[in-house]
């Protein structure tokens, strides 16, 4: 077995403390924390308390840091925008990147962090680990399958009542395109995921109507043409106050030319299948039950690419196509014009 992995944290409290508590604990025996970052004293001592990290080892800015640790990767938790910051600040130093969604906030800072992680030659991998839930290994394994015939259109659907501000967060309530930027960058990639190919092109439009829980956009409805031909729409609410499709519970409904596969919130994969003169049959899919999942299959995967496995099916590489399909369709919405994500997502490095 290979020595652990040094990891040197960027973000202490809120989601980053979830990542410290519940999921890099499940690899302790392949890396750990020996450096942690946090803008705030609290939750970067409470994180450091429970990594039993020494006061040297705690900073409250990303310079000092990357000066003072010797690590093997950076885990990056933290704010969209302040995520190039820490990108450059990695690839300086040779440093190998695991980063949560998106790749930063604005497309232009994509762009950079991708040429200079490219030019350097180190490696990155995006977290995407809505790919790995057993509800959506259930419908791509189906779809894989070819359970009911080829797909022809994607209908999802995230809504979630965030009607009370700073309910999903302050920092969220604050930013531009919301939704999209923290939110449809999941969906947008489940969209490639599920519909086996890149998006080519996409038009509609985000908005606020004028609700006083968000300063920027908080509703969208979009439209996607994928490179095989599938077609898909996409509906975001970060202010239903009816059927809730929430965080891990999202609508998706595969329309394909024998039958039609869905999931909604309770995670039951079904297929439906007209079989003429009037009948109907539907089946409950057995859900697929993977050793790992979500962010935890995520990181397995980023440490075998360490060690000198696979590259993850997130890597940068692939994730700058889902991020060319969430600042697509802020240029949509913006223009109103149907735009061409896959002329976008041709970044010369």
């Amino acid at each position: 077995m290979s020595a652990k992995k040094r990891c040197l944290m960027m973000g202490a409290g809120g989601m980053a403390g979830g990542w410290i508590r519940r999921f890099f604990p499940n690899f302790t025996d392949r890396m750990e924390i020996v450096g942690l970052v946090d803008i705030k004293r609290e939750p970067l001592d409470a994180s450091g308390d429970f990594l039993g990290l020494p006061a040297e080892r705690r900073f409250m800015d990303s310079q000092s840091a990357f000066d003072a640790v010797e690590a093997d990767f950076c885990t990056i938790v933290t704010p969209p925008d302040v995520h190039k910051e820490a990108v450059m600040l990695a690839v300086d130093r040779g440093m190998d990147i695991l980063s949560e969604k998106p790749i930063a906030d604005t497309w232009e800072a994509c762009v950079d962090i991708y040429r200079a992680v490219m030019g350097a030659g180190v490696k990155m991998q995006v977290v995407q680990n809505y790919r790995y839930e057993s509800r959506i290994l259930t419908l791509k394994k189906a779809l894989d399958e070819g359970r009911v015939g080829r797909p022809n259109y994607i209908m999802g659907r995230f809504a979630a009542d965030y009607r009370k501000r700073g309910a999903w967060g302050a920092f969220r309530h604050e930013i531009p395109h919301a939704l999209l930027v923290e939110g449809a960058v999941h969906h947008f990639d489940q969209l490639r995921n599920l519909s086996g190919a890149d998006c080519q092109l996409i038009t509609g439009w985000e908005w606020n109507p004028d609700h006083p829980s968000f300063d920027g956009e908080c509703c969208a409805l979009f439209s996607m043409r994928m490179a095989n031909d599938v077609k898909a729409v996409y509906e975001g609410s970060c202010l239903a106050a009816g059927w809730q499709n929430n965080w891990h519970r999202e609508y998706y409904r595969v329309e394909c030319e024998n039958g039609v596969l869905t999931v909604d919130k309770d995670d039951i994969v079904r297929v439906l299948e007209h079989t003429g003169g009037g009948a109907v049959r539907m089946e409950e899919l057995q859900p697929v039950k993977p050793e790992w999942a979500g962010h935890s299959q995520i990181i397995k995967d980023f440490l075998d690419w360490l060690d000198g496995g696979p590259e993850p099916a997130t890597a940068l590489s692939d994730n700058i196509k889902s991020a060319a399909m969430l600042f697509g369709a802020v240029d949509a919405s913006e223009t109103g014009r149907c735009v061409d994500v896959a002329a976008k997502a041709a970044i010369e490095s």
